[in-house]
């Protein structure tokens, strides 16, 4: 007997929520319930685009969805996940799950009083990338993460760390398993409200250290990591999806070879620089897919409660102290 679809729902459709439909829509073991959306013409567009209903109220959502995708401003989450999760619905909630420890705290009790999963969408752990990195990098002593994006207002709702740091918050925690011995962090106001570029520096008790930086005031997109550990440097790019290593074995073999006089001192391109075999993939379809597959099988998701509260715990820790700063 076949298994039944998993009936989904996205919570506002705008530049991110669209493709939480689409996909839906596509993915097997998933049904495209419907969506809810306050602009009426955006409803219109996204309901046609994929065959779909929009559904008037929250309740009327929750009542049609086994689950749902919650993509709308950050300091809407808690409002809009609260009326789901009372109506039994499993949800994937964009990063950050909250803008508040408090909200996300009543978040999680509710999931939990109501036997619901909570996925956070923390969508880089879904990047190629990160299975690249959770299976080399097994002992990181030094890391840097740059994460830049031109200006949008998009977003501005919060500070550029709860905005585009958590991101590599996340990728850090996940990597390094350690708990966290002290924060330094430093930002800038520029455009909003809050701060729009950022840097952490990020001490773990086991020794490793976390260098930050996010901006949204760049020209550019970049989305880049440097890990440094005992037996190899490895640079990828969560963007482009690639990346190279160079290992100590080969670097010890490169100094051999110079003492020798194989190679001539200070020629660099001698040293093995190792292109990194990435099978891409769109890294939202695999991030809903897992979603899905999580509320058929009822287990809990890669990326839930726990890594996603203690992202946003050392992201607003960020945050305060940077504002702190900023009034001294």
């Amino acid at each position: 007997m076949a298994t039944p679809k998993i009936r989904c729902g996205v919570a506002g459709v705008g530049s991110l929520g669209q493709h939480h439909a689409r996909i839906y829509a596509a993915l097997p073991g998933a049904t495209l319930a419907g969506i809810y959306e306050t602009s009426d013409a955006r409803a219109a567009e996204i309901c046609t685009k994929f065959n779909c209903r929009r559904f008037a109220t929250l309740d009327e959502l929750g009542t049609a969805c086994d689950a749902v995708s919650v993509v709308v401003p950050t300091d809407q989450h808690a409002e809009v996940a609260l009326p789901l999760l009372a109506q039994g619905c499993h949800l994937l909630i964009e990063k950050p799950l909250c803008a508040s420890l408090a909200e996300a705290e009543q978040v999680l009790a509710a999931a939990q009083v109501n036997r619901c999963l909570v996925q956070v969408g923390h969508i880089e752990h879904f990047n190629p990338v990160m299975a690249f990195l959770e299976k080399h990098a097994d002992e990181p002593r030094y890391i840097t993460a740059e994460r830049l994006a031109p200006y949008q207002t998009r977003g501005t709702e919060v500070g550029v760390v709860l905005d585009l740091m958590i991101h590599d918050i996340g990728i850090v925690l996940a990597l390094v398993k350690s708990p966290i011995a002290k924060i330094d962090s430093v930002g800038v106001t520029v455009l909003s409200k809050s701060e729009d570029i950022a840097n952490a520096r990020i001490q773990f008790a086991n020794g490793c250290v976390a260098n930050l930086s996010a901006s949204r005031m760049s020209t550019k997109k970049q989305r880049e990591i440097r890990i440094f550990q005992g037996d190899a440097y490895l640079s990828l790019d969560f963007m482009n999806q690639k990346g190279h290593l160079v290992r100590k074995n080969d670097i010890i073999a490169y100094g051999l070879k110079m003492k020798i006089g194989l190679v001539k001192a200070g020629d660099l391109s001698a040293i093995p620089v190792k292109e990194i075999p990435i099978e891409k993939g769109e890294p939202l379809a695999l991030e809903l897919a897992h979603f899905v597959e999580s509320v058929t099988k009822a287990k809990q998701p890669k990326v839930g409660a726990a890594l996603g509260k203690s992202a946003l715990e050392v992201a607003i820790a960020i945050t305060e102290q940077i504002r702190a700063g900023q009034k001294t």
